[in-house]
């Protein structure tokens, strides 16, 4: 393995969107950080499947996003990991549904910490080894970020957040480190509390001019064509949802 492998942090990697996306950098011949925060069962059986396929191109690191301690170890240690870090991909996500006559401090917390603070305080703490290597940074936003789901407020703020923070970044951060994001529409359904029925899911599908899901290959070769492929491209937020932004 060559010394000189870029490096990958993806937040939520351990299964998912995020896992394929790891998939498809390391296949590339990356080394990947995958930050889990509970399924450490998930995670470091994917490291090890990545270092069987090609050896210490992969590690498992936990961390809680709603700690800031957390959150800044995670980023030290990645970075540490392989002596650099050219890539964090901040794809962790809460996502469940809070109407606001409902909606409690704690929802607040929840989905705020994680899905708007947490990408903030991470990239602040990969920011130097970034930097150094000129890095590139996409966050996962998200469709609804532009035009909202119903009952979901707090989520489409936090998403509406994350989505003015990557074209600030930009600007702010330019010309060593680029940033861009990537706004999936119709890819994995959501699973427990905040699953969705058939019907509206039918719905959905309606409104969506290829009339079908994407796939986590749509996502992720879209992220790692942001990082790998597009030198030129700072800024940019790509709508990954089959046309579905056209019908909202």
């Amino acid at each position: 393995m060559p010394e000189h492998a870029p490096v990958a942090l993806i937040t939520g990697s351990a299964h998912r969107l995020g896992a394929r996306t790891a998939q498809i950098l390391q296949e590339r011949g990356w080394n990947i950080a995958i930050h889990y925060r509970n399924r450490e069962d998930q995670a470091h059986s994917l490291a090890e499947s990545m270092n069987q396929q090609r050896p210490n191109s992969a590690v498992a690191l936990q961390a809680d996003l709603s700690n800031i301690t957390d959150i800044r170890r995670l980023g030290t240690e990645a970075a540490a990991q392989w002596g650099r870090l050219d890539a964090l991909v901040n794809n962790a996500s809460v996502f469940y549904p809070n109407p606001t006559p409902e909606a409690t401090e704690d929802d607040w917390d929840s989905i705020m910490h994680t899905n708007l603070k947490a990408p903030f305080f991470l990239l602040q703490a990969c920011l130097p080894a970034l930097r150094a290597s000129s890095g590139s940074v996409v966050n996962l936003i998200d469709i609804y970020s532009e035009k909202p789901l119903a009952d979901h407020p707090l989520y489409c703020a936090s998403k509406a957040g994350l989505a003015a923070l990557t074209r600030s970044w930009a600007k702010d951060l330019a010309p060593e480190v680029r940033v861009n994001g990537v706004s999936p529409g119709a890819i994995l359904w959501p699973e427990g509390d905040a699953a969705v029925d058939v019907g509206y899911q039918s719905i959905i599908l309606a409104k969506t001019p290829l009339n079908r899901t994407g796939t986590p290959d749509d996502i992720a070769r879209t992220i790692v064509f942001l990082l790998a492929e597009a030198p030129f491209i700072t800024g940019q937020i790509i709508s990954v949802d089959g046309g579905r932004s056209l019908n909202m």
